[in-house]
């Protein structure tokens, strides 16, 4: 069965298509009008074996603000459309990644209750811009797209930065993390016959 997905969005603000392919390689196709955050969902779809094609047109004249949240909204609605009835997922998935300095633990349970925890970012991550082609990503929006991406794929996910100093390192192993977890958590377990809950459905 195939785990795909194309969805458009389009509302004053920007207009959002995101296609997606759960058993894909990793191959990527982004561009949001903000560079850096571009980058964290190319190692995104790199490192969860998704495809990944994202085109956004928003009004980053003003800020990123808005195409970054709007892509994740989208994003999260392709996941969980691509998801479908969930049948032989191994559900859980959990990952540990580093990158130089930072640290970071993610853990995903396709669950079908959307639940975001996030912690543990250093002191003024969340005022930081980082900087690229385009609009500037600022640090506040890391929390933001995960609580976004967990509510619109009904995902329940908890992120945890156990260390870090560089800002981009921080994001992005967080980024990274994710990936790994979900990539987990959707993977196919040749021992599930059916939806692995005792409810039934998730």
């Amino acid at each position: 069965m195939s785990r795909t997905a194309r969805i458009e969005r389009t509302t004053k603000e920007s207009q959002v298509v995101v296609e997606v392919d759960l058993d894909g390689s990793g191959r990527s196709e982004v561009s949001t009008g903000v560079g850096f955050y571009d980058h964290m969902l190319d190692a995104f779809a790199r490192h969860s074996l998704t495809d990944l094609v994202v085109q956004t047109t928003g009004d980053t004249h003003i800020d990123g603000h808005h195409s970054v949240e709007d892509t994740a909204i989208v994003l999260g609605q392709a996941l969980r459309q691509a998801l479908g009835d969930k049948v032989g997922i191994r559900r859980f998935g959990d990952a540990t990644v580093p990158l130089d300095e930072a640290l970071v633990q993610a853990v995903v349970d396709v669950s079908g209750r959307p639940y975001c925890v996030h912690s543990g970012e250093p002191e003024g991550q969340a005022y930081v811009a980082i900087g690229g082609t385009g609009a500037a990503y600022q640090g506040s929006l890391t929390r933001h797209v995960f609580e976004t991406i967990s509510f619109h794929a009904h995902l329940a996910l908890h992120v945890r930065v156990l260390g870090g100093r560089d800002p981009h390192h921080v994001v992005e192993a967080q980024f990274k993390a994710f990936a790994r977890a979900f990539r987990d958590a959707v993977a196919i377990d040749p021992r599930e016959t059916g939806v692995p809950s005792t409810k039934g459905a998730l």
